[in-house]
């Protein structure tokens, strides 16, 4: 029995999830789709506006279905019904920087599903049950999607990857998306499989967790400083209970209250906590209010934050933010910037990058706190085109000597994303150097995103060979030999001159290219003499090209003439490509001493041919470089002083080798690139080296 002077024993109210505090009606919602009971949604389609709490949530949810992570936590504690069972852990593609491409060949390795091509990924994904293998796939962060902003990658992921996945009935897909897209996704799903949350609708308000979250912000037990609205707990309870009233549970509201307590603490000389006029709606109000209480036009705070807002990929090196600032603006923020630091500290952070190759300019990089404070600054620039073609041009300046080989890694591969959205990337696309330099993911994104039309015929040229170097993970100097090839093979001389005097290390130098359809075998070789022609008086006779083509191809000569299919051969001049009329039995080729003597060799596989220089001894060979093609190899030869003739299904081509540079320009090809856009293709087993 109780005693009179007892209060009665209250039920012990449950604990709020420790990272998200609050959110419980959407996390029953997640749990029940997690379960997989009777009724429950199969799909579930999480959106809000910037700033709702969306990726919080999930990765608070995310915290509860991880096996290992789950054991930190006191689940006895949480509301039951917010709490998954002990299953294993669902897979989470990351498709933060990837193409819809790449983030299906990142599940196909997560399931190691043996798919050789992108249609395949799905219904193998759709027999993987059978074996007793669930399939459950949660996508953060769709909003991120893409290596460069402006290209509609995310549109793309949602197209081509979550409505297949949605599509597929033993697929339990959880997926945060923006807003534009949640009802598209739904789509065409029959009635009952799919449920959106959306965290800016009535039905999911949090009040309660909105407070508690400006609460815990401004606990000196968290880190806050130490003032009378802080330690005092009532005036700490009110203060956030009115933070959170102004913030609402709309759009942007946990971003709103997070950045409005950071205003508030970084500066709280002048915050009185009863004047609610100090107290913004909107993450854009709080940039406002922010500024004033600094004593500054809040269009100072938002030129300063402009160049961060309009910035592609993880931040600016702090060296650009000035002369970018100033460019938006159109006047010099010189004298804000020096004065700025203070103003902009709520909505900034910095990333420090480590390793081997970064400049010491280049490894502080700013950044926006939230991808929120971008969409805020970015609705109040006048003309994001514009601001983005000011951008560009300074970017541009910056190239020393305009030689991209001399570029910032920001400039040289960040200037195609302004430059796309700005409306002006087409005019950019006309130094071959660039297309060599620049980052081959990020830069084949942002001229795909063109319109085919407006690109002209280098760009064309890239956007053919951009494949090759994306999934070779070619460097920089390979990626210029192999440039300087397809702008021979389109035609286009005049950008392959560029190529050989800008790189003069190039491993080798084009020196023609036939489109010949069918040919499936070459070698070199050598007219012998006429016998009308003593030897005595006889020139070396010119090396030749030697292909074998189907009958009737231009300028061939049949093998035997009274059969209609027995192939022909294609004679030409070696170094210049010209087509020689010679019959076929005065083609001499090399003799086995003469390839043995010979200080170059070969080895190829389906899709590459190494050059290397012979030792003294066997196994001292050293590779030279090495030719990677699109499209399998039909024939390969080498003459003896170096030049490399190669075959494929579109033509043949003579490469003269150039001597080894002291780095090797070879392809990585061990370690798949997570942000190649295709497999690889599978590999012929590699010969030993052609004496």
């Amino acid at each position: 029995m109780t005693s009179p002077t007892q209060a009665p024993e209250q039920t012990k109210a449950h604990e709020p999830h420790p990272y998200i505090g609050g959110r419980n009606a959407a996390l029953r919602a997640l749990t029940g789709w997690r379960m997989g009971r009777p009724g429950a949604p199969r799909v579930v389609i999480l959106t809000g506006s910037p700033g709702t709490g969306c990726s919080r949530l999930l990765t608070g949810f995310l915290m509860l279905c991880d096996p290992e992570y789950r054991k930190g936590l006191e689940l006895d504690a949480l509301d039951p019904a917010t709490v998954p069972p002990d299953l294993p852990a669902p897979a989470v593609p990351s498709v933060v920087g990837l193409t819809a491409a790449q983030t299906l060949w990142l599940l196909a390795d997560h399931y190691e599903l043996s798919a050789t091509r992108t249609a395949d990924i799905f219904p193998e994904l759709g027999q993987l049950p059978s074996s007793g293998r669930p399939v459950t796939i949660v996508v953060p962060d769709v909003d991120r999607a893409g290596p460069v902003r402006g290209t509609g990658e995310p549109a793309h992921v949602v197209r081509d990857v979550l409505k297949p996945l949605a599509a597929v009935e033993s697929i339990r897909l959880l997926a945060e998306v923006p807003r534009e897209f949640a009802v598209e996704l739904a789509e065409g799903l029959p009635p009952g499989v799919a449920q959106i949350i959306d965290l800016d609708a009535p039905e999911w308000a949090d009040p309660e967790g909105l407070v508690l979250q400006a609460e815990a912000l401004l606990n000196p037990q968290f880190g806050a400083p130490e003032l009378p609205f802080t330690t005092e707990p009532d005036a700490r309870r009110a203060l956030a209970e009115a933070i959170a009233r102004h913030a609402g549970d709309g759009a942007g509201s946990r971003l709103t209250v997070h950045l409005a307590v950071r205003s508030i603490l970084m500066h709280p000389e002048g915050f009185d906590p009863a004047d609610v006029s100090q107290l913004p709606g909107s993450v854009g109000e709080v940039l406002d209010l922010h500024a004033q209480r600094l004593d500054t036009h809040p269009r100072t705070l938002r030129q300063i934050l402009a160049p961060l807002a309009l910035a592609q990929g993880d931040g600016l090196p702090v060296h650009l933010l000035t002369p970018l600032a100033s460019a938006v603006a159109e006047r010099d923020m010189s004298e804000d910037m020096a004065r700025g630091m203070m103003l902009v500290a709520p909505f900034i952070r910095r990333v420090e990058r480590a390793g081997e190759g970064i400049p010491e300019d280049e490894r502080t990089l700013l950044g926006l706190q939230h991808p929120g404070i971008g969409e805020a600054v970015r609705a109040g620039i006048p003309g994001v085109p514009g601001a983005q073609a000011r951008i560009a041009m300074e970017l541009l300046e910056a190239v020393p000597d305009q030689d991209w080989a001399k570029a910032g890694e920001y400039v040289r591969d960040r200037i195609a994303g302004h430059s796309l959205e700005a409306g002006l990337l087409p005019r950019l696309l006309t130094d071959p150097t660039l297309f060599a330099q620049a980052d081959p993911v990020l830069l084949r994104a942002a001229v795909e995103a063109v319109p085919p039309e407006q690109l002209d015929a280098p760009a064309r040229t890239y956007l053919r060979t951009a494949p090759l170097l994306t999934r070779t993970q070619a460097p920089a100097i390979l990626r210029a030999a192999l440039l300087e090839t397809a702008f021979v093979e389109d035609g286009l001389a005049e950008y392959a001159a560029v190529l050989r005097r800008m790189v003069p290390e190039l491993p080798w130098h084009t020196l023609w290219s036939v489109p010949v359809a069918g040919v499936d075998a070459v070698t070199v070789g050598k007219l012998a003499p006429s016998a009308a022609t003593s030897d005595s008086a006889a020139p070396e006779p010119a090396p030749l090209a030697v292909s074998t083509v189907p009958q009737g191809t231009p300028g061939s000569s049949p093998l035997q003439a009274d059969d209609p299919k027995a192939p022909a051969v294609l004679v030409q001049d070696l170094a210049t490509g010209s087509v020689i009329d010679a019959a076929p039995s005065r083609i001499l080729r090399p003799s086995d001493d003469e390839r043995a003597t010979g200080p170059l060799g070969f080895s190829r596989g389906a899709d590459y041919v190494r050059v290397w220089r012979r030792g003294e001894q066997k196994g001292d060979e050293k590779i030279v470089t090495a030719l990677i093609s699109a499209t399998p190899f039909t024939g390969t030869d080498l003459s003896p002083d170096g030049i490399l003739l190669v075959a494929t299904e579109s033509g043949v081509k003579a490469l003269q080798i150039r001597p080894a540079q002291p780095h090797a320009t070879t392809a990585r090809r061990a370690v798949p690139d997570p942000r190649a856009a295709e497999p690889e293709p599978a590999q012929a087993p590699e010969p030993e080296p052609k004496p």
